[in-house]
């Protein structure tokens, strides 16, 4: 039998702020007296990815899922009129957190969501309480065969822009819900058509070709990031999926080395590991916030 989840949970929020003139749709839930959980999306996805988890911990929790720019229903400028960029969408992160009024939070990292994360607690160490990872790199360890191409373009992005735009079909969108899961048939389809319809807005792919080019500058980050750790010690706790074949598990036992006291678990899943695992994932949260969190 299945354990019964008895937490009770407050209803999610779906609002718009403004940030720098543009819309910032966020989701939030629980009551802000609580500690904060600002949930920071990977690619190809949106807040939608939390959409689970943040009933999971509202019991207890203040939690807040923001849409970067370009992502989700979050303003999509064009490429003209703003810079699609790591340190950009960083600033605005920022930006949207002084505007909802987040003094002291934690903060939930994945994919696309660490470089903006890592860059928030590495900068702001007085502001972040604790950090939760999953699938984020923070080291070069754990770049699988998936980034070739991806620092191929980065090399050269005229000769190896068609060989990333396969990144950017629906098919690798699915590809990259279902990968490495115990059961594809767990991950309900409107998980990856969801983050296909927003791919598939005109000039999307061109955005999203600028921000695989940008990633390459944030490897130049992990040597500050590095130190942050070394210095400040944060509570790191690091969820990954074991079969994530974007993010190799080594990308999350390369965090041990400066971090040796950060918690780690390895879950038999995927890149999206909360689709198959998030009750677990919820319960570990609840544990190491309340442990390292008041």
């Amino acid at each position: 039998m299945n354990p019964v989840n008895t937490h009770q949970t407050a209803s999610v929020k779906h609002r718009t702020v403004q940030v720098d003139g543009l819309d910032i749709f966020y989701r939030e839930a629980g009551d802000p007296a609580d500690p904060t959980l600002l949930l920071l999306h990977g690619f190809p996805s949106s807040s939608q990815m939390f959409r689970n988890l943040i009933p999971r911990l509202s019991d207890r929790y203040h939690l807040v899922a923001p849409d970067y720019p370009g992502f989700g229903q979050s303003s999509f400028p064009a490429r003209d009129q703003f810079e699609y960029s790591f340190e950009r969408i960083y600033e605005v992160v920022m930006g949207f957190v002084d505007v909802v009024g987040l003094g002291r939070f934690s903060v939930y990292i994945h994919d696309y969501g660490a470089p903006i994360g890592l860059r928030i607690a590495q900068r702001s160490p007085e502001r972040v309480q604790a950090i939760i990872a999953q699938s984020g790199n923070a080291y070069l360890a754990g770049f699988t065969p998936f980034w070739d191409r991806l620092f191929a373009h980065a090399e050269d992005r005229g000769t190896h822009e068609a060989s990333v735009r396969e990144y950017l079909t629906d098919e690798a969108t699915r590809w990259q819900w279902t990968h490495g899961t115990r059961d594809p048939a767990n991950i309900a389809p409107e998980s990856w058509e969801v983050d296909c319809r927003y791919l598939n807005r005109p000039g999307n792919r061109e955005v999203q070709l600028d921000l695989f080019y940008d990633y390459q500058f944030n490897l130049d980050t992990y040597p500050a990031v590095q130190q942050y750790f070394r210095d400040h010690r944060p509570p790191v706790l690091i969820v990954w999926g074991k079969n994530d074949e974007i993010f190799g598990p080594a990308g999350a036992e390369a965090y041990l080395a400066d971090l040796p006291d950060a918690e780690l678990h390895l879950l038999d899943t995927g890149h999206f590991a909360l689709e198959e695992d998030g009750d677990v994932i919820a319960e570990k949260i609840r544990s190491f916030l309340g442990r390292h969190v008041r």
